[in-house]
């Protein structure tokens, strides 16, 4: 046990929360969850989250620099991919969270949780936003 807590020294605890606060974002939860299955480029990153190709980039940026994407250059295009399966854990584990929060919330023990339908946990709720109009030069 003593052991455990010594591994948790302050620049550990830091990066750890940079990477959660990386990943508290739904756009690049979505992102995040994308890439975790498979490479894809900006563009069709931009469709998913219905966001601006230079917004996706920000949230990308803000993903690479919390070292949970990594990126490539093929021409003109950027392709992007999760790190690792690492990455994919960390997803479920929230909605594995989540999904024990709202059974303490409502009464429920977290094995009835669990046992709900598998389809339901495999993809994260999509959030929707009104998109911004393009703006003219």
């Amino acid at each position: 046990m003593e052991a455990q807590v010594a591994s948790w020294d302050e620049d550990r605890a830091e990066r750890s929360v940079a990477v959660l606060k990386a990943v508290a974002d739904p756009s690049r939860y979505r992102l995040l969850w994308a890439l975790s299955e498979r490479e894809l480029p900006v563009s069709r990153l931009a469709e998913l989250i219905e966001a601006h190709v230079a917004a996706t980039s920000q949230h990308l940026a803000k993903l690479r620099a919390a070292g949970l994407v990594t990126s490539r250059r093929d021409g003109t295009r950027i392709f992007y991919r999760a790190t690792g399966p690492q990455v994919r854990a960390l997803l479920e584990s929230a909605v594995l969270a989540t999904d024990e929060a709202m059974a303490a919330a409502d009464g429920e023990t977290p094995e009835a949780v669990g046992a709900a339908a598998p389809q339901e946990r495999s993809a994260p709720t999509r959030v929707t936003r009104a998109r911004r109009p393009a703006t003219e030069h």
